[in-house]
C-alpha cells in the first residue's frame, strides 16, 4: 500500500528577533521545499492580532505559495467565515482556483461564529475533572477550558475589530450552504433572485470543513459529504469524538463517496531525540502566551525560553498541548504519527512544526518526509 499522505499546516510563525517579512519569506521557502520532499498539500492558517503569527490573510499568502510551487495543493486551514461573507470567500478563492486550477483547497472553520457565541455566554461552573487516557497508544488528555481566554480583554478587542459595528454572523451551516451554492452556480436568495460569483462559480475548488470537536463542523461535514480535518494539535482531548461524529453523519456526495479525514499534529523532528527536545523547548511558553489571553508571542529561541519564568500553573495551562506534541528523532516521530493515524483511521496527516530557526523547521519537515516514505 502507498504511504498515508503527509501534508503541512503553516502559521507563518514569527521567530523572536525576526520580522514579519522574514516569516512570510520563510513560508514561501518552506512550501518550495515541502513540494520537493513530497508533501501532498500546504495549508495556511488564519490568525489575527498575534505578534508571533503572520498568517492573517491566508488567501493572499496562498497565492504567493501557489505561484512559487508547481504541483502541491495549497489551501486554507481554515478561513474564519464568521467575520466574512460567503461571497467574499468564494470570490477570493475562486480567483485563486482560476489562476491555479486543480490545486486550491478552501478550508472553512467556524471560529468567527464561536467568537461571537462565546462573548454572549456566561462561563458555566467547572465540570468534574476528566482524567487523561491512552487509547491504543495515543494519549487523549483532559479537555482544556477556554474560560480564561474568552474572558480576556484581548478576546473582546479581537471580536470588535473583526466585525463591522453591530454585525452578527449568520449560522455556520447557512454560510457553508451559500458558499457551495455560489460555487455550483445555483444560488438564490429568499426572494428567488439568483446571484453568480465571478470568479468562483464553476471553479474546481476542493471544499473542506475543519473542527476541534464532535459538534457542528464534524456533523455538517459528514452530512454534506465533504472532507473533514480534525485538530489533534489544537484540541487533542476531543479528536476521537470529532472523527466519530463525522463518520456517523457522513452521506455520499458528488465530492466524496466515502468519508475522508485528515488529522493534524504538532511535530518537531531532530537528528536525535535530545536534539528535537531542545528545538521544541520554546513550545510551552509560546502556547502559554496564547492561553493566557496575550496572543501568540514571537517564537522564542531555546535559550530565551529557558530564561522565562515557569510555574506549576503554567505547566498545567499548557499540559495537554505539550504532552501531545510529537518530538524526537525521525523513527520516534514516525512511530507516534503512525499511532495517531491508526487510532483515528486518518486518511491523511497534517503536520505543523514551529521552531525558532527557519533552518531547523525545514530540516524537521525534510527528516520526517524521508523517514515516512522510506
Amino acid at each position: 500500500m502507498p504511504s498515508t499522505p503527509l501534508s503541512i499546516l503553516d502559521l507563518a510563525p514569527v521567530p523572536a528577533g525576526s520580522t514579519v517579512a522574514d516569516a512570510l519569506r520563510n513560508t514561501v521557502d518552506l512550501a518550495r521545499r515541502a513540494e520537493q520532499s513530497g508533501y501532498h498539500r500546504y495549508w495556511l492558517a488564519e490568525h489575527h492580532l498575534a505578534t508571533g503569527v503572520a498568517s492573517s490573510a491566508p488567501a493572499v499568502l496562498i497565492g504567493q505559495v501557489a505561484a512559487a510551487t508547481s504541483a502541491i495543493r495549497v489551501g486554507s486551514g481554515a478561513v474564519q467565515v464568521g467575520h466574512r461573507t460567503a461571497l467574499s470567500v468564494v470570490e477570493e478563492f475562486g480567483t485563486l482556483a482560476a489562476l491555479y486550477p486543480g490545486r486550491i483547497d478552501l478550508g472553512l472553520g467556524r471560529s468567527g461564529q464561536r467568537r461571537v457565541e462565546a462573548a454572549r455566554e456566561v462561563v458555566a461552573p467547572t465540570a468534574p475533572p476528566v482524567p487523561a487516557r491512552v487509547v491504543d497508544g495515543l494519549l487523549i488528555p483532559p479537555p482544556f477550558s477556554y474560560a480564561q481566554v474568552l474572558a480576556s480583554p484581548r478576546f473582546a478587542q479581537s471580536s470588535a475589530l473583526l466585525h463591522q459595528p453591530g454585525a452578527q454572523p449568520p449560522p455556520f451551516a447557512e454560510q457553508v450552504a451559500d458558499v457551495l451554492a455560489l460555487l455550483r452556480g445555483d444560488y438564490t436568495d429568499a426572494d428567488g433572485l439568483d446571484a453568480h460569483a465571478v470568479p468562483g462559480e464553476g471553479t474546481d475548488l476542493q471544499v473542506w470543513l475543519l473542527g476541534s470537536s464532535g459538534g457542528e463542523s464534524a456533523q455538517l461535514a459528514g452530512a454534506l459529504g465533504l472532507p473533514f480535518a480534525a485538530n489533534y494539535h489544537v484540541s487533542p482531548s476531543s479528536v476521537l469524538d470529532a472523527v466519530a461524529a463525522y463518520r456517523a453523519a457522513f452521506r455520499p456526495s458528488t465530492a466524496l463517496t466515502a468519508p475522508y479525514v485528515v488529522v493534524s499534529a504538532d511535530v518537531v523532528v531532530g537528528e536525535t531525540d535530545d536534539a528535537a527536545r531542545r528545538l521544541a523547548a520554546p513550545y510551552g511558553p509560546w502556547v502559554r502566551s496564547i492561553r493566557s489571553g496575550e496572543g501568540a508571542i514571537p517564537f522564542p529561541s531555546p535559550q530565551q525560553a529557558a530564561a522565562l519564568p515557569w510555574t506549576d500553573d503554567d505547566r498545567e495551562l499548557v499540559a495537554d498541548r505539550v504532552d501531545t506534541q510529537f518530538v524526537g528523532s525521525p523513527p520516534t516521530v514516525v512511530e507516534l504519527l503512525r499511532t495517531l493515524r491508526d487510532v483515528t483511521a486518518a486518511d491523511e496527516l497534517l503536520v505543523t512544526t514551529i521552531t525558532h530557526a527557519h533552518t531547523d523547521r525545514v530540516s524537521s519537515y525534510e527528516l520526517l518526509a524521508k523517514e515516512w516514505n522510506d
